[in-house]
C-alpha cells in the first residue's frame, strides 16, 4: 500500500521487504492466484537469507554468466544509465510516476530506480539475451536448474484456481501470439516488454519497447506476436 510513498522518499529495499511481510494477507495461500510484485520481493529475499549473497550477485553468478547473458543486470550492474532507454514515462500509470510533475527523482528513469535492484523490475537486458534465458527452458541441460525443475516451471501449477501459472511464468493459453500453442509460456512488463517461447515450434519472440504497457500492449505488443506466431505456424 506504501508502494508510491516509499519511492518517493528513495527507500532502499529492505524498507520494502518490512513494509510488504507487514501487509495482511488477501486470502488463505492456496485458494486463489492473484499476481503481486511483491510476492517477487520476498522471494528474493528469501534467496538472499538461504544463500547469505545479494541477490543481484547470486543472478550474476548462478544465472546470468552461466547463460552467457553478458549485457544483463539486476540493477545497473556495470552498466550506465546513458547505455538503457529511457522510458516514455509520461504514458505510465500515476503509480509509475505517469503524469506527476514530483516523479523525476523516483520514475523509471531515475537513477534511484535504476539503481535499486528490484527484483520484480529492476533488472536491464537486451532481447539477444532474453531469448537465451527463454531457449534454456526449451533444452534444459541441468546447468542453472535441474531438468525436472526447468519443466515444471513452464507449465500449470494453479490447476482448479482461478488462474493457471507456472512457477514465474504466465502459462494461461491465448496470453501471447495468436497462433501459439497452449503450451506457450512467458512474461510480460509494465515498462512495454513482452518476451515468450513456444516448446511445440521453438520459437522465441522478444518485444522491447520504451512505452508502458498499458499504451503499448495492443498498439505493439499483441500485434508483433501474433506476426511472429503466424510467420512461423
Amino acid at each position: 500500500p506504501e508502494n508510491v510513498e516509499l519511492r518517493k522518499r528513495q527507500a532502499p529495499l529492505k524498507e520494502f521487504v518490512e513494509r510488504a511481510i507487514r501487509t495482511p494477507l488477501l486470502f488463505k495461500p492456496g485458494t486463489r492466484v492473484s499476481y503481486q510484485s511483491m510476492g517477487i520481493l520476498l522471494a528474493a529475499e528469501a534467496a538472499e537469507r538461504i544463500t547469505r549473497r545479494p541477490f543481484p550477485e547470486f543472478l550474476q553468478t548462478e544465472l546470468f554468466s552461466p547463460l552467457a547473458m553478458r549485457r544483463t543486470a539486476l540493477g545497473l550492474g556495470r552498466m550506465k544509465i546513458s547505455d538503457t532507454m529511457r522510458c516514455q514515462t509520461e504514458q505510465a500509470e500515476p503509480l509509475y510516476g505517469g503524469g506527476r510533475e514530483d516523479a523525476s527523482s523516483w520514475d523509471w528513469n531515475s537513477a534511484y530506480w535504476r539503481n535499486l535492484a528490484a527484483p520484480w523490475g529492476g533488472a536491464h537486458s537486451t532481447g539477444p539475451d532474453i531469448a537465451r534465458f527463454l531457449e534454456y527452458f526449451l533444452a534444459p541441460d541441468g546447468r542453472v536448474l535441474k531438468r525436472e525443475t526447468a519443466a515444471a516451471m513452464i507449465v500449470n501449477q494453479t490447476a482448479g484456481l482461478n488462474e493457471p501459472r507456472g512457477i514465474g511464468f504466465v502459462v494461461a493459453p491465448g496470453s501471447f501470439g495468436r497462433a501459439c500453442s497452449p503450451r506457450a509460456f512467458g512474461h510480460g512488463g509494465a515498462t512495454g516488454t513482452l518476451a515468450w517461447a513456444d516448446p511445440a515450434t521453438g520459437l522465441t519472440a522478444v518485444v522491447l519497447t520504451t512505452l508502458p504497457l498499458r499504451v503499448s500492449e495492443k498498439l505493439l505488443l499483441r500485434p508483433v506476436s501474433d506476426l511472429v506466431s503466424e510467420a512461423a505456424a
